[in-house]
């Protein structure tokens, strides 16, 4: 088991690597021993967290990627290829929501701008099909890797007022499964495509949904969704980093087009 887990060496990119969840696995992924670049949309925030994993030991760069310019990942990519030559696993974390596309007291369905609505589309959507696109590239003349995009249980389940972002997620869902058929019937049945749909994790982009920004209590949101999650918490960025693991290594060599959902039994409970 330990060989079939092993990722020593191998070399993943994640972009979103300055968010909460995609941070951690970043480190999670150095500790093993692979050489990570970590990308950000700036190339302080991505130098600090490398700093960071080299300073526990790891072995990691830093890059400043638009995930919505193809220029910028190929630049990346090349970068990437003069550190380390190759590049096994690719996590396309970059994504979010937008307040501006999300139903409010304040803004109806019918008022939320078309630019918003975009903005939310493209990051999550746009940003991973181009990633992979370059990445994607170097594992086809490798005829090896392993592709992880971030999906969300709004995939599955479509939550009230996020109206992008469910949207979004669902249609990463499904790009997961056309490439995972599309790489390997086109180019190797070595390289796959697999998904990660985290539940509730209290981030950033989420904060303002789920707290209370002048008490800092929860929300009458949070307590529902808390409500129907059997194990009664939200996640923690280390509940997702066994299945992030599996899915790199050669432990889930079989495995391809899945979406996982790490969710504290959200899926399964119907409310009753």
């Amino acid at each position: 088991m330990d060989k079939l887990f092993d990722i020593k060496n191998r070399v993943a990119v994640i972009t979103g690597a300055t968010g909460v969840l995609c941070g951690e696995m970043a480190r999670e992924l150095a500790r093993r021993g692979a050489k990570v670049a970590v990308a950000g949309t700036t190339q302080e925030r991505a130098d600090k967290l490398a700093d960071e994993i080299n300073g526990m030991g790891g072995n990691a760069i830093g890059l400043a990627v638009n995930v919505l310019d193809k220029d910028s990942l190929i630049k990346a990519r090349d970068k990437v290829m003069k550190a380390y030559g190759r590049v096994d696993i690719l996590v396309n974390g970059a994504g979010g929501n937008n307040k501006a596309a999300t139903v409010s007291p304040d803004l109806s369905f019918f008022d939320i701008p078309a630019d918003a609505l975009k903005w939310v589309f493209d990051l999550n959507i746009l940003g991973t099909i181009l990633t992979t696109q370059v990445f994607g590239e170097v594992m086809v003349k490798q005829g090896k890797g392993s592709i992880i995009n971030i999906s969300s249980m709004n995939s599955y389940r479509p939550l009230t007022n996020i109206v992008a972002y469910s949207a979004a997620k669902a249609g990463i869902n499904n790009f997961t499964q056309w490439m995972a058929v599309h790489f390997s019937q086109k180019y190797s049945a070595d390289i796959r495509v697999n998904a990660i749909a985290p539940g509730f994790f209290l981030t950033n982009q989420n904060r303002f949904l789920l707290v209370d920004e002048k008490t800092g209590e929860p929300t009458s949101r949070a307590k529902q969704i808390l409500g129907h999650t059997p194990m009664g918490r939200y996640g923690t960025p280390e509940d997702l980093l066994g299945t992030l693991v599996w899915l790199a290594s050669d432990a889930s060599a079989f495995v391809t087009g899945v979406v996982v959902p790490v969710d504290g039994g959200f899926s399964a409970y119907s409310g009753v």
